[in-house]
């Protein structure tokens, strides 16, 4: 069994601490409680307010998307991007196995039925090749999109979700889904901050969707927001996430099946506190994982960095480890030392209402299901020595 010693030393060091390390945790410096308060003395706390209307702005300023709507969660966000990029009860979207489950429960939600496809090792995240690789097995072009040919139905939407904020091979999978017909939505919930040549993650598909957990870079304490370039299909996911009542100052219209999914004015001003931080925390989060690299490296661990022509916002970082017998040591070993360290998910077709659905050999998935962990990457706080 291999000695982690060295590492809850240097975790226990990074942080200055010898209680318990958490994942992550947020970073609550600037704004937070000026904003909540103001919000409380206007009284407007739920769906309507100045803060849910400036964190619209100032997300799609960040993202450089044309537009905004901010959300309850990520995973609502997920759901209402399905539906506007045309899914339908019955058809099929292609995704990842490897991911957190609300990629997969967004498809479910509407009616519809996830195909898994491998990821690359590289990014962690949905593997273009892999996707090309099924369509010319099971894909069938016709008049209105494309059709898996083994099941009959028709594929939708491709969803790909940046894993621990490392950018997919975008333009691969852009044009290989763009050859079949298939509008992509990108999974950016762990990414905001993370640039793929240049250009922020969701803002490439159809729609991006981002999620302000407790754990993200930064928080609402929930929430999310979806990003388009598309104006319509924007008004569109403002008017479905608001019961898709139409505006009127006293009558109750609802034009069509809605969702209550609005972020509430609370939690933006919250969320607008944070992403006066987003930049300054990307840079500590940089300098976080250059020293990690550094120290890894010494160790013979491969500790996971952004591809050439990529920007991670390091939201999560990970190592990799030899197998899966030395993963399941070193996650032991640390979580009873108090340092918080996870394995990455369990694969989707591994989990009960997924084992069931097509799927290719997730030789690469597999192979990061057993070897990748995640350990203690919150922002860490400053001292009157450090600059």
């Amino acid at each position: 069994m291999t000695n982690f010693n060295f590492f809850t030393k240097h975790i226990k060091n990074i942080y200055k601490s010898e209680d318990f390390i958490p994942l992550h945790v947020p970073r609550f410096a600037g704004n937070e409680k000026k904003y909540l308060l103001e919000c409380i003395d206007t009284t407007f706390v739920s769906s309507v307010g100045k803060f849910v209307n400036d964190f619209e702005i100032q997300i799609a300023k960040k993202t450089k998307a044309k537009k905004a709507v901010a959300i309850v969660n990520g995973t609502a966000g997920l759901q209402v991007a399905l539906r506007l990029s045309g899914v339908n009860p019955g058809d099929e979207v292609l995704t990842q196995a490897l991911t957190f489950v609300a990629t997969a429960n967004a498809i479910l939600y509407n009616n519809a039925s996830p195909v898994f496809i491998d990821v690359d090792i590289d990014t962690m995240g949905l593997s273009p090749k892999a996707v090309s690789e099924f369509l010319y097995e099971f894909g069938e072009l016709r008049d209105d999109g494309c059709y898996n040919k083994k099941t009959g139905r028709k594929i939708a939407a491709c969803i790909a979700m940046h894993t621990f904020g490392f950018p997919v091979h975008l333009d691969e999978l852009i044009k290989v889904c763009k050859d079949w017909n298939i509008p992509i939505v990108e999974d950016a919930a762990e990414s905001l901050g993370s640039e793929y040549k240049g250009k922020a993650t969701g803002s490439f598909g159809e729609f991006g969707v981002f999620s302000f957990n407790g754990n993200k870079i930064i928080t609402a304490g929930g929430g999310g927001a979806i990003v388009t370039n598309n104006i319509d299909l924007a008004e569109k996911a403002k008017h479905l996430t608001t019961t898709a009542k139409k505006p009127h100052s006293y009558e109750y219209y609802h034009d069509e099946l809605g969702y209550n999914y609005r972020m509430p004015n609370i939690n933006a001003a919250l969320a607008c506190a944070q992403l006066e931080q987003l930049d300054s925390f990307l840079i500590k989060k940089r300098e976080l994982a250059h020293l990690h690299a550094d120290f890894f490296k010494t160790k013979g661990l491969i500790f996971r960095t952004e591809l050439p022509e990529t920007k991670s916002n390091y939201w999560l970082m990970c190592l990799e480890l030899e197998n899966k017998n030395e993963r399941d040591n070193f996650l032991k070993y640390t979580n009873d030392k108090g340092i918080m360290t996870r394995p990455i998910w369990q694969l989707m077709f591994r989990l009960p209402m997924y084992k069931d659905f097509q799927m290719d050999n997730q030789t690469n998935a597999i192979f990061l299901e057993e070897r990748i962990v995640n350990f203690p990457s919150s922002i860490r706080k400053r001292n009157k020595k450090q600059n």
